[in-house]
């Protein structure tokens, strides 16, 4: 254990962070080599703070080279709050990732602080994967309803049942918005409706309006990532086919057992 340490070292390591347990046999030796050692539980954090350093992390306890060894200006322990912290900081403030800490007076403020923060983040990295808008506001979801109804009316043969079904069940975002606003939802989806008839296909809902309020939504800027629209339709539309798929085997496993009960009683 102390040729080790003694390795790690000589190798020019100053602070040793880990992952797993650190035994007391080898705290003794760190302290008398003066290694800071620091233990995080987390593989996601571990892999963050290679990423911050410039280190890379090794499957077990063997001397690094001096490409693995990652480079700090200082690394101490402070008080966030009540929360002890190890602080890794970099004096020109050139590293690739930074920590932002949120503080309020309740834990409710700092989880509505830290979801606000965590939605602006996850829209700037879809938006920079692609950057299409779409009207929000429901807007769009009444379009495709409208559209989709159109096609379905236009296919003989019940297969415009379930394509009508489908289209109304874009309906329930504008309709949500309008519940969680106080907002009778059927008259909402009657204006949007009447509206999209007319040609303009980016009215949506007016929520700081009076009642049922609808705008056009390119206009006041409220837009939606396209990607995000693209993905909730295409994992609820697989939601949905997973759940028939499994009604039809029932179906046909309760068929084939009436079957074989007929035949018995026969």
């Amino acid at each position: 254990m102390e040729a080790q340490v003694k390795a790690i070292k000589e190798a020019g390591a100053n602070v040793v962070v880990t992952g797993g347990k650190v035994a007391d046999m080898a705290l003794h030796y760190a302290n008398k080599y003066k290694l800071m050692v620091v233990r995080l539980n987390s593989k996601w954090d571990l892999r963050r703070l290679c990423k911050t350093v410039g280190a890379v992390a090794l499957p077990k306890m063997t001397a690094p080279t001096p490409d693995e060894i990652g480079h700090c200006d200082n690394v101490y322990l402070t008080e966030v709050g009540d929360t002890q912290v190890v602080v890794f900081k970099h004096e020109k403030e050139d590293g690739t990732i930074s920590t932002v800490v949120i503080r309020g007076s309740t834990d409710n403020l700092m989880d509505d602080i830290e979801r606000a923060v965590d939605d602006g983040v996850n829209t700037f990295k879809v938006l920079v994967r692609d950057k299409r808008l779409v009207p929000g506001g429901g807007a769009t979801e009444i379009e495709l309803a409208k559209q989709i109804t159109s096609f379905g009316e236009s296919c003989p043969g019940l297969d415009q049942y379930a394509i009508k079904k489908f289209a109304e069940a874009f309906e329930t975002l504008p309709r949500a918005l309008a519940e969680n606003s106080g907002v009778k939802g059927n008259e909402l989806i009657s204006k949007l409706y009447s509206a999209h008839h007319e040609g303009n296909k980016n009215i949506g809902f007016d929520i700081e309006g009076d009642g049922p309020a609808v705008k056009d939504m390119l206009e006041a800027g409220i837009l939606d990532p396209y990607l995000v629209k693209h993905w909730a339709i295409r994992l609820a539309t697989n939601a949905a086919i997973t759940v028939l798929r499994v009604d039809q085997v029932c179906i046909k496993t309760l068929h084939a057992t009436y079957e074989q009960y007929k035949s018995y009683c026969s």
